[in-house]
């Protein structure tokens, strides 16, 4: 008989927590699009969403004291629905705690805090094509595929990305 998993203590995230949260965003990157991220541009992104709460906030999931899973909010305008959505990114989950309700703690957790906030119409996330079991996880809490294509182009001198020597 496995044990019990260990209750899940879901927050926000407060400064001490930047290292973490660093790393995890590292870790994603490289285990779903294969990206090596420069850990001090990514350690400075953190660090400012954190001390700038208008950009948006982390929550992490905690258990026995130890962060085991993080997700940031971000907000997106709109003008058709007179209402923001809540862009759902930087989820990561440590792997040993795959599976095991995290993600889904965290999730709860950001949908009451969107009950709270009258003008929030909706959540949207953006996922990597290929990564199946993240797509199945957000598919079973009632996310489902848009009709948009995500398209980008970052600014001249954007450099977040290590460089193969």
């Amino acid at each position: 008989m496995s044990a019990p998993p260990a209750p899940l203590q879901i927050r926000r995230a407060r400064a001490a927590d930047a290292d973490v949260i660093a790393g995890f965003n590292i870790a994603m990157a490289q285990e779903t699009e294969g990206k090596r991220l420069l850990p001090q541009v990514v350690a400075r992104g953190v660090r400012r969403l954190l001390e700038e709460p208008a950009l948006g906030f982390y929550l992490v999931a905690e258990a026995h004291g130890d962060v085991v899973a993080t997700l940031m909010v971000t907000t997106e305008w709109s003008d058709w629905r007179n209402g923001r959505f809540w862009w759902l990114q930087s989820v990561y989950v440590r792997p040993a705690w795959r599976r095991r309700g995290a993600f889904r703690a965290l999730y709860a957790y950001v949908t009451a805090a969107a009950a709270l906030e009258p003008d929030v119409c909706g959540f949207r996330l953006y996922v990597e094509r290929d990564n199946r079991a993240a797509q199945s996880t957000y598919r079973t809490l009632g996310m489902h595929e848009t009709d948009y294509l995500l398209l980008e182009q970052l600014r001249a001198g954007v450099v977040y990305l290590q460089q193969d020597s």
